[in-house]
């Protein structure tokens, strides 16, 4: 399985597709594969499973998912108010060391207590982290719409090639349709500009809008070493032309 994934990894490397990420979920979490990974310059972002088969070193000990929660519980390490502990631990990879990043967040969708996300760029900030294996959960809504909607599960072919093709049909059919809604109902754009797209611009008077361009014109002319008699004399038959609530507003510029 992970072999196939790094197959697809150096193929979307060949044909110039960067990238400096890789997000999974546990079905693919292994430190070996996050090791491979980094081989391609690839760090990984991820969700580990709370299994005592994984070993990794905290602190010079050795310890699994769940002791290592249950080690933080006990210390007096606080925790924060949109994570629980974020330490870093450190996997023996072929006799290299492989630090890794944890961060527990709370599950509240279940019973479970904690789920533990991890990443190999020990660098990045946990809100950051959170923030970026949330961007994971686009594909489970892919998923759902292709099922329901574009037979993804419901093909009779069983050789490789012919599932590619089949799976290549179905998200071209999702890409049209995502198309469709986006340019239709959907007003975002790539990222977070939808944000300041739709964010409403401060209304600013019209009085203070012409006060501040004829100041930055003089600011600019005396940086210049321009003279600004000529300006001066401008901007007074400017302001006569103006309506006279206008004229007063602006007549100490």
């Amino acid at each position: 399985m992970t072999d196939v994934v790094l197959e697809l990894v150096r193929n979307t490397i060949k044909s110039g597709i960067k990238a400096k990420y890789v997000l999974f979920d546990s079905w693919y979490t292994s430190p070996k594969f996050l090791s491979e990974l980094l081989k391609y310059n690839l760090y990984s972002v991820c969700m580990f499973k709370k299994s005592k088969k994984v070993y990794f070193r905290y602190r010079n000990r050795g310890m699994d998912v769940k002791t290592l929660y249950e080690v933080l519980c006990r210390s007096k390490y606080p925790t924060k108010s949109n994570y629980l502990y974020s330490p870093v631990v450190h996997f023996t990879i072929d006799g290299h060391d492989m630090p890794v990043k944890l961060v527990f967040v709370t599950n509240r969708g279940s019973n479970n207590k904690y789920l533990v996300l991890g990443t190999t760029n020990t660098d990045m900030g946990v809100k950051n982290i959170i923030q970026m294996y949330g961007r994971r959960w686009q594909i489970e809504g892919y998923f759902k719409v292709a099922k329901q909607y574009l037979q993804f599960d419901k093909t009779q072919i069983q050789n490789y090639d012919g599932l590619c093709g089949h799976m290549a049909m179905v998200i071209l059919g999702y890409d049209i349709l995502a198309l469709h809604q986006r340019e239709s109902v959907d007003d975002r754009t790539i990222g977070d500009l939808f944000y300041e797209f739709g964010r409403l611009m401060p209304d600013i008077k019209v009085a203070d809008a012409l006060s501040w361009l004829m100041k930055t014109i003089i600011g600019l002319a005396k940086k210049l070493n321009m003279t600004t008699e000529i300006l001066d004399t401008i901007f007074d038959e400017f302001i006569k032309t103006l309506p006279s609530n206008l004229g007063r507003l602006l007549g100490n510029v």
